[in-house]
């Protein structure tokens, strides 16, 4: 692992103008990476990772590193490009954990973060390196959100999630497991004791529905539900996903490993949307797809679906007059999701779009003063590097917000 890491390094081109760089949703400075494993500096290199990107362990891991940095390797353009995300998650994985996290002397201003995925704990090491104590209010069990509950232990083994929660601890960040806000506790009662900002990044956890018959029956289950623990699911021998992004690939995958015997992954478009390294490898576990089908009906027996017909372009042009029926022992529902809305019911004036979504400006402010939000909550599903971009930029709106009471 070392000397292919060291190796990797050595074959990178020192760009004047790093296109890796650029393709990387958080301009992770790979250059400079590589130069510090050359010369065997390698803390120098981790801890200028974690001050760039708090979360650089985990995306090393989860990142579609083929359309970001490495998809932009100029190297990649005639052969293989360097291996960046191994190169990045052997020094933030070896350095993580006798990192020294450098925060200022507390400023006596507390601040809340609601959730503790991605953005929530980007805004949580953030804050407190700024001098702000910071509580977090989960309302799972365990911190990480999408990161815990979303993602498959073999693409992201969840003992990096406690490591992450043993280092926010060690610098100071309070944890609350099982509080949700928007039931007991209201954001009025964070303000009233004290809190000076809050930040929501809850997420989207509610599965977007077909709207077609049988969606309620035993045997249906959407995929971010059966993500969150495959162990007390049974699914029988063969499943049906119904959808072809990230999240239906990690199901179908995961259904795998946990005694399904065949999977068939099914959609209306033509095209995939996850990324092609996880569908190769999905194909390698043993998952079909089908293209160009419309599912019509659910049954306990299995669902009836129509074939879609397009034009040369690609255009929808009609469906089949008749059904085909594919029998299956479960149905998993991977569409998409959207945000619940307790948080936002519960506290007035705070605006939402017509989709649920928090609405905010480009620093994270939303239409309540003192409150900030990033992450899926305000963009949709999208990607962890994505959510802790712009969650830097929320922690300097916030931390500029909290300089007035000082």
């Amino acid at each position: 692992m070392t000397v292919h890491v060291i190796d990797e390094a050595k074959r990178c081109l020192q760009c004047k103008k790093p296109a890796c760089m650029e393709g990387c949703p958080i301009h992770t400075p790979i250059s400079a990476m590589n130069v510090f494993v050359k010369a065997n500096q390698l803390n120098e290199a981790g801890g200028m990772l974690f001050q760039n990107n708090p979360l650089s362990v985990i995306c090393s891991l989860v990142c579609d590193h083929e359309k970001q940095c490495e998809g932009h390797c100029v190297l990649g353009k005639k052969g293989m490009p360097v291996h960046i995300s191994t190169i990045e998650n052997y020094i933030s994985d070896t350095y993580f954990d006798k990192m020294q996290i450098a925060c200022m002397p507390f400023n006596g201003l507390h601040a809340a973060v609601i959730g503790s995925g991605p953005a929530g704990i980007t805004i949580a090491f953030e804050l407190t390196r700024l001098g702000y104590k910071v509580t977090i209010f989960e309302a799972k069990e365990k911190i990480g959100g999408v990161l815990q509950y979303g993602i498959p232990e073999y693409r992201l083994p969840k003992t990096i999630l406690e490591r992450y929660r043993t280092k926010l601890m060690e610098i100071g960040v309070k944890i609350r497991p099982n509080a949700t806000i928007g039931g007991a506790l209201e954001i009025g009662d964070l303000f009233r004791d004290g809190y000076k900002s809050i930040f929501i990044g809850t997420g989207v956890w509610r599965p977007k529905k077909l709207g077609i018959k049988g969606e309620s029956l035993g045997n249906v289950h959407f995929g971010i539900d059966y993500l969150a623990n495959p162990a007390v699911f049974d699914l029988g021998k063969n499943s049906i996903v119904i959808g072809m992004g990230n999240t239906a690939i990690d199901v179908a995958r995961s259904a795998l490993r946990h005694g399904v015997q065949n999977v068939t992954l099914y959609a209306r478009g033509i095209h995939l949307a996850a990324s092609t390294t996880e569908v190769e490898y999905a194909r390698l576990d043993g998952a079909e797809f089908e293209f160009n089908k419309a599912p019509q009906e659910i049954t306990e027996e299995g669902v009836f679906f129509k074939d879609v017909y397009r034009d040369s372009e690609g255009t929808i042009t009609g469906y089949s007059d008749t059904t085909e029926f594919v029998k299956a022992d479960s149905i998993l529902i991977c569409i998409s999701q959207g945000p619940k809305n307790k948080i936002v019911q519960t506290t007035p004036g705070l605006t939402a779009s017509d989709k649920g979504l928090i609405v905010t400006d480009e620093a994270g402010h939303t239409s309540c003063e003192g409150i900030f939000a990033a992450g899926d909550v305000v963009n949709g599903a999208r990607t962890v590097v994505e959510a802790v971009a712009y969650s830097k930029r929320v922690a300097s709106a916030m931390h500029e917000y909290m300089q007035r009471f000082l």
